[in-house]
């Protein structure tokens, strides 16, 4: 159609924030790095290539996430470990923090919680910053590869997909169904993955990771945490995701406990304390 003939005009509006930040509350990291200081390993987890594996997180604790062999991607799911209604909300932490996360941003619960699940502590890979394509390091607009999508597109079935990796990884911790626990398997935090949207197309698009053997993300858990990881098909998602045929790597997880009165003034973010008097 013939554009209107002040669409430059039009184009020109300067954009507006949709939820300005600034009034969050704001993580104590000087607090975090305090209690990070000689913390005790309680707990580890190795992902295999192509595969997932859980951990759980007490409150207060820190999990670490690191590329231990090769560059690798991971899909994590994050749930309340007492409560698997609780999760891991991409979209609104999209929205609060923006498309990717770094340290000091936090990962929030779904509706009706609505709080922070944890709080970025560090990130060895906050140097890349944005890139002239558009890409950053730890995604929350993507999803996760799937069989249903794979299909969609004409391929074949896949069963190392993230999607599947999750449900089968999730199921097995809770004692769950394969079906019972799909129910439950969320959008996920891209973790190492490099991505961003196409400025001519608007496509999602990913590109080969930054993360070298030793790059590690790490969190402190606001609530207590089930965390669910899959170790990509993908690799470094660098060329293709679901397949048999790139380069993979095995993923560690780690939680580590702070020493006793390292957190003392720190407590537990409350639920979001919407008023329903006047119904939703």
């Amino acid at each position: 159609m013939t554009q209107p003939v002040d669409a430059a005009d039009r184009r020109a509006i300067r954009p507006v924030i949709c939820y300005p930040n600034d009034t969050l509350p704001a993580p104590d990291l000087t607090l975090y790095g305090k209690a990070r200081e000689g913390a005790e390993k309680i707990g580890e987890v190795t992902v295999p290539p192509r595969e997932a594996a859980s951990i759980e997180i007490p409150v207060g604790c820190f999990l670490k996430i690191t590329s231990i062999e090769g560059p690798q991607v991971g899909d994590l799911n994050l749930f309340n470990s007492a409560d698997l209604s609780e999760r891991f909300y991409s979209g609104k932490t999209r929205a609060l923090h923006g498309t990717h996360v770094t340290t000091g941003d936090r990962l929030w619960s779904n509706f009706p919680t609505l709080r922070p699940l944890a709080t970025v502590t560090t990130d060895t890979l906050d140097w890349y910053g944005i890139d002239e394509f558009g890409g950053s390091v730890h995604d929350v607009i993507g999803t996760r590869c799937d069989p249903y999508t794979g299909r969609a597109l004409g391929g074949p079935d896949y069963h190392h997909c993230c999607h599947s990796n999750l449900t089968r990884a999730l199921a097995q911790t809770k004692g769950m169904s394969l079906e019972e626990a799909e129910n439950h398997v969320h959008d996920v935090l891209n973790v190492f993955m490099c991505t961003g949207f196409t400025r001519d197309t608007g496509q999602y698009f990913m590109k080969a990771s930054p993360v070298r053997p030793g790059d590690y993300l790490e969190f402190f858990a606001e609530i207590g945490l089930l965390a669910v990881m899959s170790a990509c098909p993908g690799g470094d998602c660098g060329s293709e995701h679901s397949s048999d045929t790139a380069p993979c790597h095995p993923m560690l997880m780690e939680v580590f406990k702070p020493l006793d009165g390292r957190l003392d003034g720190w407590q537990s973010p409350e639920i979001n304390p919407y008023d329903r008097t006047h119904g939703l």
